[in-house]
């Protein structure tokens, strides 16, 4: 009889790991509150009106065709009966022998309620949908602001998060602003438009090489970005930014970049969660505590040697431990045993605008024309599909040659509607 194993999360961990075990002897359950994989490194340009969201988007069910052994499933988890080996969610109820969990992050508010109301986050398609909208929603109202005051905060907005998510979203809303904002809004003056960003450490991109962070600020600042570091932002009403020396901005919109916590699900025992609200994990990504159940990706702790404060979180990484479960899943069939995971970093990168880009590998670091080419290039190759990569590529080549695009168009619900028992209401704004 075939063993079930349930994979909870369709991200690059779950999806990747279901991928691996398609042809084996497994029968294999993967479950998502989306019917589709998301390209989570390329929301930011979604989110600028770069990308339609189809085009980083890739149906579930159209990757498995024909996989007869992996059924997909989409649900919101309820709660995890590790004793009694069942997942539950909101229809029903799924048994499992492994269950495997890579359910990746979501935003870190730090416990402040207003933020978590009042800013825009960008951790899903919906998301980055949503503050496309609000960003050219705001440019509609800055047309009919009565009062100087109200036109500077539609023309205001704030990022908070300096890491690779705020500096990319960042450049590509300076180069809006430069480029494609003026033709759409000739009555508009785009010199008084003010993208801020805000960084909690001394320095943007603080997890790369200090040469990177030199390079990434001295772009952003050239691309006319106004950048604070060392500082926190204390409060959000929707209407100003209030920051932790005093200062405030008036803004519509803030954007909140500034940390992840582990998604993780009703079930697990606090005893097997660490900071950050990750699982822990043994070097065979075996939940501690737990018999059968497996964590991977950015949901997942693991130290060893050479990570002892766990692995970063990135696709790479769950990519990789994706792979060395699926080669631990397919050694149980045949009783071999396996190898503890390792992993060595092959380099980190961010882009920042047109030709602007910076690069860390163990030995070298560049930045400009050719880093921008290499990030594109394997991010192009991470995408799912034909189809999706000629679309991304072509919208990037029309861009590079036109420095315009046509995906500046605002999609709100006609109403509410509830799947699942969620309301999708993401879009309005």
């Amino acid at each position: 009889m075939q063993k079930k194993i349930v994979i909870i999360g369709a991200g690059f961990a779950g999806l990747k790991l279901a991928r691996k075990l398609h042809n084996t002897d497994y029968q294999i359950t993967i479950i998502d509150i989306h019917n589709f994989h998301q390209f989570q490194p390329l929301f930011y340009q979604v989110a600028s009106a770069r990308l339609e969201a189809t085009a980083i988007s890739f149906p579930l069910r159209r990757i498995f065709q024909g996989k007869r052994n992996v059924n997909v499933r989409v649900g919101m988890i309820r709660q995890i009966d590790t004793r009694a080996k069942k997942v539950f969610t909101r229809h029903n109820i799924y048994d499992y022998d492994y269950l495997v969990i890579a359910t990746g992050c979501t935003n870190n508010y730090f416990g402040n309620k207003n933020i978590e109301q009042n800013a825009f986050p960008m951790k899903s398609t919906n998301q980055a949908i949503a503050l496309r909208n609000k960003i050219l929603l705001n440019f509609e109202a800055s047309l009919s602001a009565r009062t100087p005051e109200d036109k500077e905060a539609y023309n205001n907005i704030t990022i908070v998060g300096g890491g690779p998510t705020g500096v990319e979203l960042a450049g590509a809303l300076a180069e809006m602003k430069s480029k494609v904002l003026p033709k759409d809004y000739p009555l508009i003056d785009f010199s008084n438009l003010r993208i801020n960003l805000i960084e909690g450490s001394p320095s943007t991109l603080s997890s790369m090489s200090e040469q990177s962070q030199k390079n990434s600020r001295r772009y952003l600042e050239e691309m006319g970005i106004h950048i604070q570091t060392d500082i926190h932002v204390t409060d959000y009403d929707g209407d100003t930014v209030s920051l932790e020396n005093g200062t405030s901005i008036p803004c519509k919109t803030l954007i909140w970049a500034a940390g992840v916590i582990g998604n993780v699900p009703a079930g697990i025992p606090k005893e097997s969660i660490t900071r950050g609200n990750r699982i822990i994990v043994d070097e065979l990504h075996q939940v501690k505590d737990l018999s059968d159940v497996y964590a991977i990706g950015d949901i997942s702790y693991m130290e060893t040697k050479d990570w002892p404060h766990g692995h970063p979180q990135l696709a790479h990484v769950a990519n990789k431990q994706a792979e060395h479960l699926a080669r631990h899943f397919k050694n149980l069939l045949k009783n071999k045993p396996v190898t503890p995971f390792t992993y060595k970093n092959p380099g980190t990168m961010a882009t920042i605008g047109k030709r602007k880009a910076v690069v860390d590998l163990p030995k070298l670091h560049f930045h400009g024309r050719l880093a921008w080419l290499i990030w594109m290039f394997l991010h192009l190759m991470l995408i799912l599909g034909v189809r999706n990569k000629l679309l991304v590529f072509l919208n990037w080549m029309i861009s590079y040659f036109t420095n315009d695009s046509t995906l500046r168009i605002i999609l709100l619900p006609s109403k509410k509607q509830t799947w699942l028992g969620q309301e999708y209401d993401e879009l309005s704004v």
